[in-house]
């Protein structure tokens, strides 16, 4: 390995999450040897560019439209409130001076997704409400917000009622008080899932990439505690086969859709 893409956008609040990201991305590259190659992709282009080294997806486009055409290098342990042993889940948020307390509260309202292909903003989100819904429905009204942070400032804006978020995004948010999770209240959390799987291109040796990826972590402590990663362990597409469960199990239920 002599040159390649890498990126990692999946986490970038709050800013010293970024700013170690681009630490430990650094740093990786520099123990491979590898120069990074500097490109203006979307995520979609970035992930398939037969230039990728190393880039973070997210797991239900990784078996929608990834699947067999990446390699998954491994996924993080974060020791995180509500992210442990390599799952993640996400919380489905609602502001806190809504007088409503349980899901069903919530049919027939305005809900939030950040994007229509996003695993903890709508694929987890579904396989929660599936059991609530009525004649294919469980909102009266769906809206598209881009991003996390997106839904939360929605939220708290009251242009829309419930959202579901990615939860090291929210715990990330909680450690450092930051505003943008005040006035906001958790109603429940949705099944776990595996945490976001980092991939690289076929062909790449993916123990050695990871291997790199977790020296870089031990020798920089620092990062490690702010990125609250404790090791990047092995993954394969299969691991994440339950997200496809999980969308199965929302149509069996009638809800085959948000939107």
């Amino acid at each position: 390995m002599h040159q390649g893409l890498a990126e990692l956008q999946m986490y970038v609040a709050p800013r010293r999450v970024s700013d170690a990201q681009q630490r430990w991305l650094a740093s990786i590259l520099e123990r491979l040897s590898v120069t990074r190659l500097q490109a203006s992709l979307d995520l979609e282009m970035l992930w398939l560019s037969d230039d990728l080294l190393l880039a973070q997806t997210c797991g239900y486009p990784l078996m929608t439209r990834l699947r067999g055409r990446v390699q998954v290098v491994g996924r993080p342990v974060y020791q995180l409130p509500h992210s442990g042993d390599g799952s993640h889940c996400s919380l489905i948020l609602a502001r806190a001076d809504d007088p409503r307390r349980e899901l069903i509260d919530f049919r027939g309202s305005h809900g939030l997704i950040n994007n229509e292909d996003s695993n903890s903003g709508m694929n987890l989100f579904r396989h929660t409400l599936a059991p609530l819904q009525r004649d294919g429905r469980f909102f009266g009204r769906v809206s598209i917000t881009g991003g996390h942070r997106d839904s939360l400032r929605w939220l708290k804006e009251g242009r829309g009622d419930l959202a579901a978020v990615d939860s090291v995004t929210f715990d990330y948010l909680a450690r450092d008080d930051s505003e943008e999770i005040a006035g906001l209240k958790i109603i429940t959390q949705t099944a776990l899932s595996p945490c976001l799987p980092y991939i690289t291109r076929p062909g790449v040796d993916v123990e050695s990439l990871r291997g790199a990826m977790n020296e870089t972590l031990r020798e920089m402590p620092e990062v490690a505690r702010v990125l609250a990663i404790s090791e990047v362990v092995a993954a394969r597409e299969d691991d994440y086969r339950v997200l496809l469960d999980y969308e199965q199990h929302a149509k069996d239920f009638g809800l085959p859709m948000l939107l």
